[in-house]
């Protein structure tokens, strides 16, 4: 495929089928396949089944998710709408318990609700479409500020390595840990970019290889066990992870093999950011030992992508979807606001 994955929306909204409209990620890269989710539980078996993912874009689907929730809730009573608003987000927040942002733009569309009682169901279910809307378009926003400030960070013709997907399949745009790329790519600083294929269910292969080679970028696909090669070379002058949460302390969750890679960036002399929204920011997480980690299906390991079982049936796997980078291994966290080297400042509401 070489569609330029700027020009295609993540998700949207489908007002005429009250429909979450989103690229199935699982077809990437062979195939772009939108979806029209109309139900609540479409909307949570695709967040669960990585149909739509990334911390931002999961926190996007959810508010556009429960906003259709609200218009299929039958009640002209307020106390008896956010009973059943409050259900609907609770099912929601139950898809996947690690990306920070899923549990916060419920948070925010419950607030709307919480805020609006005397108005009309009409008046409020209003409100919640503008907030949906709002997240959204907040996302695209902060991606570009996060870009702009990791930008001060690198020079042109720089070599960039990234884990995961943190690009514009992630999010509503631009990306998080990628919008340095693409907005470098913009001004003609040809990076040359490393991605790393990202196991199990290789993100960095699938989609960040795709979405930036579509782009028209210099992307060089590698296997995760050839990060440190590409170090040792010196083709690396910085790596750029995105996130799903930042403890109080600064310690990151991200993709299970990310804390690997900021192992070998700290021995290797480079800079290491994590791009993180503040929404990411989970003031009420002390330490990455309090950050619940997602355990997948352990099919993910020994089936997918295989033709045949490549691995003994009775095997025992251990499937964690995240790890937790610990504070003292990364250069910088980048967000909308800026570049927060001292992560001291996370935990004294600085940023």
């Amino acid at each position: 495929m070489n569609t330029n994955i700027l020009d295609m929306e993540t998700l949207a909204i489908d007002e005429e089928e009250r429909a979450l409209v989103i690229i199935d990620q699982t077809k990437l890269p062979n195939k772009a396949e939108y979806l029209h989710l109309k139900t609540q539980g479409e909307i949570w078996t695709a967040i669960r089944e990585l149909q739509v993912r990334g911390a931002p874009a999961i926190g996007d689907a959810a508010a556009i998710g429960i906003y259709l929730a609200a218009l299929e809730i039958d009640a002209d009573d307020y106390a008896e709408f956010a009973r059943r608003f409050h259900e609907a987000a609770d099912y929601l927040n139950s898809s996947r318990p690690t990306a920070v942002n899923l549990s916060w733009a419920l948070n925010r569309m419950e607030w709307i609700v919480k805020k609006s009682e005397g108005k009309s169901i009409s008046e409020i279910r209003a409100l919640l479409r503008d907030e949906a809307l709002r997240i959204k378009q907040e996302d695209i926003d902060i991606c570009k500020k996060i870009g702009e400030h990791a930008l001060t960070l690198v020079k042109p013709g720089a070599g960039l390595l990234t884990h995961c997907n943190a690009g514009q399949l992630a999010t509503a745009k631009y990306g998080t840990a990628t919008a340095v790329m693409y907005l470098g790519h913009q001004k003609g600083y040809n990076f040359k970019i490393y991605a790393d294929e990202t196991r199990p269910l290789l993100q960095g292969a699938r989609l960040t290889a795709y979405e930036l080679s579509a782009a028209g970028m210099d992307v060089t696909l590698i296997c995760d066990n050839m990060a440190s090669t590409v170090m040792k070379n010196g083709w690396i002058d910085a790596v750029f992870v995105g996130c799903d949460r930042v403890a109080a302390n600064g310690d990151v969750a991200n993709k299970i093999g990310t804390s690997g890679v900021a192992i070998l960036a700290k021995h290797y002399g480079i800079p290491f950011y994590v791009c993180a929204p503040t929404s990411t920011i989970d003031m009420n997480t002390p330490t990455g030992k309090d950050i619940h980690i997602e355990q997948r299906p352990s099919k993910e390991v020994t089936d997918t992508w295989y033709k045949e079982r490549m691995a003994p049936k009775d095997v025992k796997v251990y499937n964690p979807a995240f790890d937790v980078t610990d504070h003292e291994l990364i250069t910088a966290i980048v967000t909308e606001e800026g570049v927060v080297s001292d992560l001291e400042h996370l935990t004294s509401n600085k940023i």
